[in-house]
């Protein structure tokens, strides 16, 4: 069918839309004349032996199933078989397969021999094999389909002038961005010279490449107004500190800033006092306004901290208030209550590792407050040991605090 034809019989076509219960969008607006035409008039039969090979060979929920065959058809299943079965040979396994099905259902439609293989090869050659090779395809399944002389191996050879061992060329291509299509050369390369002109490390560079490399992919201008900025600021090109800082600067527009610096500035802290955290943990501006201010409102109106200690440990605000400083302070409470710990104990706390945590405070006092565990737990609150605190605030008990946020 022409799309000559198709324009003839619009008034056809609405009628079949009705049928079918297709889409009824105008279309007028459908600028994909052939597009319409394979939607259109999918066999019901097609629809279904889709989505059944979706359930029953990639193993799709029925839901996602039917979202996934919006996208793609086939009625018969050998190039789909191909796809699978070189996922399989390259170490992919029935989980993976869901995964990347899921994310690019159009892969099942490719050439297995012409696209797909030459990057899967590829990969192997270099030293991916297994989960690594898997995990990469899983994050961007639409590198296989992209040009292998073109795309992918520029790619690779960029990445691993910079970022040097497999490990963390897997983490830098678990990265959406890479596989953009943009020039690495033009977009990235510029920005990591800046870097290097201002001393920063190359393992400090990989650092910001691997873990943030929508940083160092913005606009050329940006970038270097970022890195002077940072530097006037004082930190040290030496330090991880001074990649975070550009990261966090670059990434963030001027209105978000002030934002930030405004939340901050409400409960009491001075610019220079702001400027001191950001230098400590530049992570500190990188958390939303409502977060900054939930976690600051429970240390000062529950646990009773000044905003300026708060200061000295920015690292406090990157934490879930929930799941890490609501059980540990519980537990920091009731031990200040039954005079085992110092009122005026330093918010570290909140940043050293569980077992540091579990061991220091909770398995020290487990002779003195039996009930320490249950309260770190949040099955029981401090109203239940009968302890009051000297505001007559008995409310830190777990399940009770989550509303403070």
């Amino acid at each position: 069918m022409s799309p000559s034809f198709l324009c003839r019989r619009v008034g056809s076509l609405a009628n079949v839309g009705k049928m079918f219960e297709i889409s009824r969008t105008p279309i007028h607006l459908l600028q994909n004349t052939q597009l319409l035409i394979f939607r259109s008039f999918s066999s019901p039969k097609q629809h279904s032996f889709t989505v059944s090979y979706l359930i029953n060979s990639c193993g799709l929920s029925p839901e996602t199933a039917i979202s996934a065959s919006r996208n793609i058809q086939f009625e018969t299943p050998e190039r789909a078989d191909s796809v699978l079965a070189l996922l399989r040979n390259y170490g992919c396994t029935n989980t993976h397969i869901s995964k990347i099905v899921r994310r690019f259902p159009r892969l099942l439609t490719a050439d297995a021999d012409k696209t797909l293989l030459p990057k899967l090869e590829f990969f192997h050659s270099v030293g991916f094999s297994g989960p690594e090779l898997a995990s990469i395809v899983i994050a961007n399944p639409q590198i296989l389909k992209r040009s292998l002389e073109n795309h992918v191996i520029p790619c690779y050879n960029f990445l691993k002038s910079v970022v040097m061992v497999n490990g963390n060329i897997v983490r830098a291509l678990n990265k959406s961005y890479w596989l953009a299509g943009q020039s690495l050369q033009s977009t990235v390369a510029p920005n990591i010279s800046i870097l290097k002109e201002n001393g920063v490390s190359m393992s400090n560079i990989s650092f910001l490449v691997t873990c943030h490399p929508s940083a160092v992919s913005q606009n050329n201008k940006k970038f270097r107004r970022s890195v002077k900025m940072v530097t006037e600021m004082g930190f040290n090109p030496k330090s991880v500190s001074f990649v975070k800082a550009v990261q966090v600067l670059v990434e963030m527009g001027e209105s978000m800033w002030e934002r930030k610096m405004e939340v901050y500035r409400q409960w009491g802290l001075t610019d220079d006092q702001i400027m001191s955290m950001f230098r400590l943990d530049p992570l500190c501006m990188n958390s939303s306004a409502r977060k900054i201010s939930s976690v600051v409102d429970f240390l000062v109106n529950k646990m009773d901290w000044e905003p300026a200690a708060i200061a000295r440990y920015p690292t406090v605000i990157l934490r879930s208030l929930e799941k890490k400083i609501i059980p540990r302070c519980s537990v920091v409470k009731v031990l200040q209550m039954k005079g085992l710990v110092k009122k005026e104990l330093c918010l570290s706390f909140l940043s050293s590792s569980e077992t540091t945590f579990f061991n220091r405070f909770v398995v020290k006092y487990e002779q003195d407050v039996p009930e320490l565990l249950n309260v770190y737990q949040g099955k029981m609150g401090i109203s239940e040991l009968g302890l009051v605190s000297e505001k007559g605030d008995n409310t830190v008990v777990a399940s009770q605090l989550h509303s403070s946020k």
